[in-house]
């Protein structure tokens, strides 16, 4: 949707022809490269990180060969996105395609307005045109009356005659939505006011004059020093670990937009461009495919994802700041995709092997194509690599999901569960305990008023436009309990994130003695299938879990339950 905020007084505008969106197709000229659109999430305006007069090369990354299952036909992950693209710009060039996604209400009379004030003119003195996108421009602006008298802002105007389906049009909604609710912490954009009349919406927000991350990455010839690239880390993941509990997911996140306030070199940065963001429950996910095609997660791709698609693109954006180069390249959108799906980051090449091990851990804890396990927000500020930089720990809405599942595991589940959190690296700990006193416990303990309290107070109107708060209600069994830390731990793990870690395999042998202590106990075929809730064709591999000498589950079953892997899922995956 573009931005709103400036560079030298002026925006760079920020409607890239990378950006997939889900109503119309934008394009900006591409630094020092004549700007060719081929479709509406073209190549990144992200030139080269390189300096000038020196082409980009392909990612070394290498693609595994015969060793990656498409989970979705058709074989190129081009055509399906390509069309689903076509379908949401409303477009008639090409017939609806398998796969594709409906468009609610097509046909319909579209209602552009919004309810926004109608008098813009006598409260701002609109200027110059600072910024130009498909959908409108952005022009600097002074403020004429009120709080806003004589101060200078940005003024993101939304041509209504772009608004062409149902989808824009809410799009803009959200976005004044979104605006509104974050504005406010220390990184967001801060909002304003919004207007309207029978051409246009205008959203009036700060002025940014400092220009974007991506111009000073360029800049410095397309990398930070590590000890600059935390910083910038840092106050990306402080604002994405904000939106995540407020139920805001970005789906944008890229170096265009994050803008500095001003041009001195330590100025802080500000998140911009909420025009693709959206609402997302707890317990749901989004099927849309939006985003920057270099920045596009693997499971955006596949049609199924939330939050942990952000943290992807920040994966991205760290590889190019301590390398200068990305991590996922290719002439074409189709090999963007194929890269993004199928290749591996490169670490070996110049400069990685003088990058600090805990950079490079980072960086692959984001990269990690199983988004389940990938770091959130919350727990990478706690990662040694940041640690340093003594950032204050967020709230992460993943220990209410995690605590609720807990609670209503089985007790052998539990008993499994506790052996591993006797087990938890330190790394992990630090993440534990911050969260632990975020819930400000009452005599070492929490509950049900805890985590409730804690939620309340981070509450914005955006979190009851998510519904958040709703997974209080099937938080219901601490209502009757106190957690203490120890089990607070043992709840609050997932064991799909400890397996990204490379002590994983000694991490659980550790844990199993604690379970042998203390949990486990002589289970049949029967009782095991029933507490993985799986039926009688599961028998035969389920043997192989439990010893013969003792009827007990061994270390491969001890870890296999504790995984959750589902003979469901295992025969889709041979199918």
């Amino acid at each position: 949707m573009g931005h709103c905020c400036s560079k030298n007084v002026s925006v760079v505008n920020n409607d890239a022809t990378s950006t997939i969106n889900r109503s119309q197709p934008q394009s900006i000229p591409a630094p020092a490269t004549p700007s060719v659109e081929t479709n509406s999430y073209s190549v990144s305006p992200f030139a080269s990180p390189l300096p000038a007069g020196v082409p980009p090369s392909p990612s070394p990354a290498r693609t595994p060969v015969g060793k990656f299952r498409w989970p979705l036909p058709p074989p190129s992950p081009a055509k399906p996105i390509m069309a689903a693209i076509m379908r949401r710009r409303g477009s008639n060039k090409a017939a609806p395609v398998e796969g594709t996604i409906p468009e609610d209400g097509e046909g319909a009379v579209l209602d552009k307005n919004f309810g926004y004030g109608k008098n813009i003119g006598a409260k701002f003195e609109l200027g110059k045109e600072v910024g130009r996108g498909h959908f409108g421009h952005t022009c600097w602006a002074k403020g004429k009356k009120g709080e806003l008298k004589g101060q200078s802002v940005a003024v993101k105007i939304i041509s209504k005659a772009k608004m062409t389906t149902a989808i824009s049009v809410d799009d803009v909604r959200r976005e004044v939505k979104i605006l509104k609710a974050l504005s406010g912490h220390a990184h967001m954009i801060k909002f304003h006011d919004a207007f309207e009349d029978a051409n246009n919406v205008y959203i009036v927000m700060e002025l940014c004059e400092g220009g974007e991350l991506l111009d000073r990455i360029l800049s410095r010839g397309g990398r930070y020093t590590e000890g600059d690239a935390k910083k910038i880390v840092v106050q990306i993941l402080s604002v994405v670990a904000f939106c995540h509990l407020q139920g805001v997911v970005h789906r944008d996140l890229k170096p265009e937009n994050f803008l500095f306030t001003t041009r001195d070199e330590d100025a802080p940065m500000k998140i911009i461009d909420f025009g693709l963001s959206d609402f997302i429950r707890p317990d749901r996910r989004l099927n849309d495919i939006v985003g920057s095609a270099y920045y596009v997660a693997p499971e955006v791709l596949h049609r199924s994802y939330s939050v942990e698609a952000d943290m992807w693109s920040i994966g991205v954006i760290t590889y190019i700041l301590l390398c200068g180069s990305r991590p996922f390249w290719a002439r074409t959108e189709s090999g963007i995709f194929r890269s993004v799906l199928r290749a591996d980051p490169n670490f070996d090449d110049s400069p990685w092997p003088s990058v600090s091990p805990e950079a490079k851990d980072f960086v692959k804890r984001l990269l990690n194509k199983d988004h389940r396990k990938r770091m959130t927000a919350a727990q990478a500020l706690t990662h040694p690599w940041l640690r340093d930089e003594n950032c204050a720990v967020p709230l992460d809405i993943l220990i209410y999901k995690l605590v609720k599942s807990y609670n209503r595991a089985t007790p052998f589940k539990q008993a499994a569960q506790k052996a591993l959190s006797k087990a938890l690296p330190d790394d992990a700990l630090v993440y534990l305990t911050a969260q632990f006193r975020l819930l400000e416990p009452k005599d070492e303990c929490v509950s049900l008023s805890n985590f409730k309290a804690a939620l309340m107070r981070n509450v914005t109107d955006a979190m009851h436009e998510s519904r958040v708060l709703d997974i209080i209600n099937v938080m219901e069994p601490l209502y009757y309990k106190k957690m203490d830390f120890e089990e607070f731990c043992a709840a609050a793990i997932s064991t799909y994130q400890l397996e990204a870690f490379e002590d994983w395999e000694s991490i659980a042998s550790a844990a199993f003695e604690y379970f042998e202590e203390e949990g486990n106990k002589v289970i049949s075929v029967e009782e095991l299938a029933l507490e993985l809730n799986l039926g009688p064709s599961s028998h035969s591999l389920l043997n192989d879990w439990i010893r013969t000498s003792d009827g007990k589950l061994n270390l491969l079953g001890y870890m296999k339950f504790l995984h959750g892997v589902t003979i469901r899922a295992s025969n889709a995956r041979r199918r």
